[in-house]
């Protein structure tokens, strides 16, 4: 699909950025709705952020979403932030506006809304859910699972100093009861667990998957991994295995792309079952 001279431009900002699905999955809406845009992968160094970031905005880029390592700096370069971004201390989108630079983060609505799709609503009202991690995603997840009404989060991490210090710092921030604990202290929780959310790189290609024992979870748990590459990971394997429900991480992908393709281009698209089709055939391919 060719564009015009007036077309609308947008992209994603990472370092590295090869291995995104996002101009895939973008590019796929813009076909889909004919829209005069275009949404470009963009290799930023950390140290070029800023500069990059302000060359964009002038050449006339409606936005970009931003990946790691950038989206503390994101939160940091954006003069205003919604309710999640300022929670979370995380940008992954940001809206080039007139009155300047906007930062969003939509990762926690893109947990939900997958955690939804797949395990149906009201997943983990008043349940307990354990988080594994203590990164950027643990804490969207965090937000995440206290807006949808969560009984209880754990937070689990092999360094629990870490750990310790995302409940203090995002404790006073949610409603919901929040607490640290360490791998040795997973085998007498899980048997109280619901939703078991994994947000580190374990998993990732050539990566070895996270090593949990999921025997003493419960037999109507449900395990979120948020790693879309594979979509098969061996955490996931393994669940599915046990029996438990299990949500891949592309619906997070999927779902937390909306408002990011909404603020570029001016029109909602429909998460569909032809979307996920396609970027899982980018995957394959």
């Amino acid at each position: 699909m060719s564009i015009s001279g007036s077309a609308r431009l947008a992209g994603i900002v990472g370092w590295p950025v090869g291995q995104s699905l996002s101009p895939v999955l973008h590019g796929y809406w813009l076909a889909e709705y004919g829209i005069d845009g275009a949404y470009v992968p963009l290799p930023v160094k950390p140290e070029d952020f800023a500069r990059v970031v302000d060359g964009l905005r002038r050449a006339g880029f409606r936005g970009v979403n931003v990946t790691l390592p950038h989206k503390e700096a994101a939160f940091a370069l954006a003069e205003r932030h919604d309710a999640a971004a300022q929670a979370i201390g995380a940008v992954n989108l940001l809206v080039f506006g007139e009155n300047g630079l906007e930062g969003r983060n939509a990762d926690a609505l893109g947990i939900s809304a997958a955690l939804i799709d797949g395990l149906g609503p009201d997943p983990v009202k008043g349940k307990m859910a354990a988080i594994w991690g203590a990164g950027g995603a643990a804490r969207a997840a965090i937000y995440a699972l206290a807006e949808m009404g969560a009984g209880e989060i754990r937070l689990f991490n092999r360094t629990p100093a870490r750990a310790m210090a995302l409940v203090s710092a995002f404790g006073p921030l949610v409603s919901v009861p929040l607490t640290a604990a360490c791998y040795e202290a997973w085998p007498q929780a899980a048997k109280d667990v619901a939703l078991v959310v994994h947000t580190t790189s374990a998993g990732m290609k050539q990566i070895p998957s996270l090593d949990l024992p999921l025997d003493g979870l419960p037999d109507d748990a449900a395990v979120f991994d948020a790693v879309y590459n594979p979509l098969e990971t061996g955490l996931l394997a393994r669940a599915r295995a046990r029996g438990l429900r299990v949500v891949d991480g592309l619906g997070m992908l999927m779902h937390q792309a909306v408002p990011a393709f909404e603020a570029f281009f001016g029109v909602t698209p429909k998460v569909t079952q032809a979307l996920r089709h396609a970027l899982e055939q980018a995957l394959h391919g």
